[in-house]
């Protein structure tokens, strides 16, 4: 497969991403400035301030003199590492293999996937775009070369898609800093009257040598693929990964499970020297026709048992479609939490929602039903029934307020439903109900419990609760709402007891 490269050069870099987090900014002229050598020099210009006459490298005072209104903001180092690799990794959906070209671009090398965008073209034009749309003033290049590539991104007008094996033709024309050389050879190349790189590639290499030293040769043949150019990835941080590599292909159930029983004991060993368990794992499987399937699993409780989550993991073993073979596995445990290690005795006392035994039936059953199919539920500091309660994140999560002392139906409905009453005293409870066209009568009723609302949050009518018994033995939570010589007073059905 021919390579194909392409560059990112962001004009404005740092003023850009500094106008993302501060949007005033946007249209205003302004720099990044630091003191060099007892001078305050702009580091970098926006594009509002670079059309006004103020630029890189020139003093504050004097670029102040051009623009009045000139804002200038203290640089901060290493700034542009971080951004870049920040916009790096949002890349990484393109291609795999993404580098920083520091001090304002992107690397990429994309053989192999342009075609998922429908050709070069698209490729570029999408990965533009999206920075743009995003805030930043980008240009880009696709070449067979890393030098080629920077070289049109930068210093080119048109024609960003140079054609497999024309890198010549494409530096030909440019100007000997699209190389990449020392500010020493460029001084030296400007003095003996090189405007082009043209005439560089018609020289003999040793002329160039003893003329220039090494630099500009190896440049050169960077530029035109002779010499390869190496690419450090950018990497996105998942501390606990471990691969297994196939020496055959594998299609089976049975090597998928071996497989997954590898990576766990691998994977566990790290995390129980951490004093950690896994909440999320991912298992992602390469195959040899180039595409990945995944399988992942989550637990309600921080477990390194490799029975368990192999258990977990085999649940899901049938989602996973083999095809021809697949040749690499990676287990990632995206998700971890601390756990606190005890000693284990025979015959202990129950340990209640901390007890491991109930984390890993749960997570069995979650793995058959869902996830979804099993809540726990927490108090909250609300007055509001249907907001005094909350989903708990974990098994082990400990309430921040106690539970109301009077009772509650075991069932309380999402959204009160209207109901039809009739009271002999109007604030007294009602003697029946009529609900979904169903006829109650009441016969023993308790209450009432006025709950109002939280005057922070909104405001409106009180709401009077009574707990009654209709003639059948069943039990419901109903409430009037306003007061019950209001003439606007509803009735609503909120809940049902055991």
């Amino acid at each position: 497969m021919q390579k194909r490269f392409m560059a990112i050069w962001f004009r404005h870099l740092l003023t850009d991403g500094l106008a993302r987090r501060r949007p005033e900014l946007k249209d205003l002229p302004f720099v990044l400035a630091a003191p060099v050598k007892n001078r305050i020099v702009i580091t970098a210009a926006s594009a509002a301030a670079e059309r006004e006459g103020a630029f890189v490298n020139m003093a504050v005072a004097d670029a102040r003199a051009a623009v009045p209104e000139l804002l200038a903001i203290d640089d901060v180092p290493g700034q542009a590492a971080k951004l870049l690799r920040l916009i790096g990794l949002g890349c990484i959906r393109y291609t795999p293999i993404v580098a920083l070209n520091l001090p304002d671009g992107l690397m990429l090398d994309i053989s192999g996937c342009t075609h998922l965008w429908g050709g070069e073209r698209e490729y570029l034009k999408e990965i533009v775009l999206k920075l743009r749309a995003a805030g930043f003033d980008a240009r880009a290049a696709i070449a067979d070369t890393p030098g080629t590539a920077w070289a049109v991104a930068r210093f080119a007008q048109k024609r960003p898609i140079i054609a497999s094996g024309a890198q010549a033709i494409a530096i030909a024309g440019l100007p000997p800093a699209a190389l990449r050389l020392e500010p020493d050879i460029l001084d030296k190349l400007q003095k003996l009257g090189f405007r082009n790189i043209g005439p560089l590639l018609d020289i003999a290499p040793q002329s160039l040598r003893r003329r220039f030293g090494t630099g500009l040769l190896l440049r050169i043949d960077q530029a035109l693929g002779r010499v390869e150019e190496y690419l450090e990835a950018l990497v996105p941080l998942v501390p606990y990964t471990e691969r297994l590599p196939s020496l055959e292909p594998i299609r089976t159930v049975p090597g998928i499970e071996i497989a997954i029983e590898k990576l766990l004991e691998m994977l566990c060993l790290r995390l129980q020297a951490d004093g950690l368990g896994v909440r999320k794992a991912v298992l992602k499987c390469h195959r040899i026709d180039g595409r990945k399937v995944q399988v992942g699993i989550t637990t309600t409780k921080g477990s390194h048992s490799v029975s368990h989550l192999l258990r977990l993991f085999k649940l899901q073993i049938d989602k996973i479609e083999p095809a021809l073979g697949i040749e690499l596995f990676v287990m990632e445990a995206s998700r971890t939490e601390e756990m606190d290690v005890v000693q284990e005795q025979l015959w202990a006392e129950s340990k209640g929602l901390g007890d491991t035994s109930l984390a890993e039936l749960l997570d069995r059953i979650a793995g058959k039903v869902g996830a979804a199919a099993i809540q726990r539920f927490l108090p909250a500091e609300h007055h509001w029934p249907e907001r005094s309660i909350k989903l708990a994140g974990s098994l082990t999560e400990q309430p921040q307020t106690a539970w109301p002392e009077l009772p509650r139906p075991m069932r309380l409905l999402n959204e009160p439903e209207s109901i039809e009453v009739m009271a002999l005293v109007p604030d007294h409870p009602p003697k029946l109900f009529v609900h979904k066209g169903k006829r109650h009568t009441i016969a023993k009723a308790d209450g009432p419990e006025r709950i109002g609302r939280e005057w922070w949050q909104d405001s409106g009518q009180h709401r009077d609760y009574y707990v009654v018994e209709d003639s059948e033995g069943c039990r419901y939570w109903v409430f009037r709402s306003g007061h019950y010589d209001g003439g606007d007073a509803q009735w609503y059905l909120h809940g049902y007891f055991a």
